[in-house]
């Protein structure tokens, strides 16, 4: 596991920095500004690239939902996380902190958003190319913190079709203990535990499988198996912290 877990965040996670970091609301030609009141950089977060085409995963998912969920979901995320840390960045230029604890819950939540929509497409694959089942050192690992891979996917398919209201099911790498555990994570970061890396999500909120499955989501949870790419989710695994 030789990566840091900001390379794992930048490369999977989806939150690119898209080019050089510009300086929040700063006028051009203003005058330099000491130590003490340089405005802060921010970063502008930029949708990643569809690994695939909008029908490469039919006949499990639809091309319409694909296109729906990632043109104006996952694109309404990154749009969203960028908006909230510009207003964070007004209100310490202004050294106004009145809605404070309105932009930090967006800020969670978009980035939430945005980070796990980028893993959750980067962790499918068209069915023809996708692999079956989990091989070598991920195949051992899942039967080692679970007992068996039938286990395993019993108890994430629970969870993701438990989960309240809207939300994910996870398989995050803890490095406290070195093991896999499985997560529900309602809306995009409640109930997230901050030890653990996402390595594998499914995205259990309707907008993901309503226009073919309707409220069928069991349905559209056991079709999805048929979409994961495990050589993918190894790789996380290889890349968590």
């Amino acid at each position: 596991m030789e990566r840091t877990r900001r390379d794992f965040m930048t490369r999977v996670g989806g939150i690119v920095a898209a080019g050089a970091v510009v300086q929040a609301h700063a006028a051009a030609g203003s005058k330099t500004k000491d130590e003490s009141e340089k405005t802060a950089a921010l970063t502008p977060h930029k949708q990643p690239p569809l690994p695939y085409t909008y029908d490469a995963l039919e006949p499990y998912m639809d091309a319409r939902t694909v296109e729906l969920h990632y043109t104006k979901h996952h694109a309404g995320y990154v749009n969203g996380l960028n908006a909230a840390e510009a207003e964070l960045a007004k209100a310490r230029d202004a050294n106004d902190f009145r809605m404070i604890q309105h932009w930090s819950r967006k800020a969670a939540f978009m980035g939430g958003g945005a980070f796990l929509h980028a893993l959750y497409w980067s962790c499918m694959a068209p069915p023809a190319s996708a692999e079956r089942e989990p091989r070598g050192a991920l195949a051992a690992k899942l039967v080692n913190d679970f007992g068996n891979i039938p286990a395993f996917k019993a108890q994430f398919t629970s969870v993701a079709e438990t989960v309240e209201g809207s939300g994910w099911g996870v398989l995050a790498y803890r490095p406290e203990d070195r093991r896999l555990i499985v997560l529900q994570a309602e809306n995009h970061q409640k109930l997230s535990p901050w030890d653990a890396t996402p390595v594998l999500c499914i995205d259990v909120w309707e907008h993901a499988y309503y226009l073919k499955y309707q409220n069928r989501r069991a349905d559209f949870i056991a079709a999805w198996w048929n979409l994961v790419d495990w050589e993918q989710v190894a790789k996380n695994l290889d890349a968590a912290p």
